[in-house]
């Protein structure tokens, strides 16, 4: 894929109640999401609360599906697809982020989801995801690295919404981070002296089996952006976590 196709991150708020009915959506609609028409590439995903990015970071109240689609009619459908509508009948808000790949580097699952993205110029709001697999004998080490980088975060300029997104409790990590915009986002990743050392740190350290880092222009934005703990202007120290 040379072109960059069409990307959206769907994120349901979920009643305490409904826990038990979002663990059945989980088990059952994995396969049945990568089965709609038009779907290159789906992925169920729980989510945490952001401010730690660790296993006990876990909210049990937000959950995701990021899909990268053929086209943008196909992914007009997902609302009305069974899955779609599952997910909607036990959520009390939600979300829709629909993005555009800029860049990407890695794999998930084995594949390059996003392409080779052409790049472009974006004066708008960006997203940042990375996601990794960690190396089980690596992993203690990578969690007492977390906590400089996750408390930097909470107070980069520009930070406009975060959250940890995974495919299991355990080894399976990954972060949402969505910037004012793409200087803010490259200032934290490249200047920013804890994010830095980890980058700097991570290909001696050996801690992932396999990671990705991709990044977005956010093209619109639907629903309720409380789920994602989206703040207005993105000032140091008022991005929320949590249960918005």
């Amino acid at each position: 894929m040379s072109a960059s196709p069409p990307v959206t991150l769907h994120v349901w708020r979920i009643p305490r109640g409904a826990l038990p009915r979002a663990l059945t959506r989980m088990a059952v609609d994995p396969r049945r999401l990568r089965a709609l028409p038009g779907v290159r590439f789906g992925k169920l995903l729980g989510t945490g609360t952001g401010t730690g990015f660790g296993p006990g970071d876990a909210d049990l109240t937000r959950w995701a599906a990021l899909t990268v689609w053929d086209s943008p009619a196909a992914a007009a459908g997902f609302d009305d697809s069974p899955v779609g509508r599952a997910w909607a009948r036990i959520a009390r808000a939600s979300v829709r982020v629909d993005l555009r790949p800029l860049s990407s580097r890695g794999e998930w699952s084995g594949q390059r989801p996003f392409g080779d993205p052409p790049g472009g110029r974006v004066t708008g709001p960006v997203l940042a995801l990375t996601r990794a697999r960690l190396r089980a004998r690596r992993a203690a080490t990578f969690w007492r690295a977390v906590p400089p980088v996750a408390a930097a975060l909470r107070e980069a300029p520009g930070l406009l919404a975060r959250f940890g997104v995974g495919e299991a409790p355990l080894g399976w990590q990954g972060t949402v981070s969505v910037w004012r915009d793409p200087t803010d986002l490259v200032t934290f990743a490249y200047r920013h002296p804890e994010h830095r050392a980890a980058i700097m740190r991570t290909p001696t350290a050996g801690w992932y089996a396999e990671e990705l880092f991709a990044r977005f222009e956010v093209r619109d934005v639907v629903g309720d952006r409380t789920v994602l703990g989206w703040v207005a202007d993105g000032d140091p120290g008022t991005v929320k976590g949590g249960r918005a």
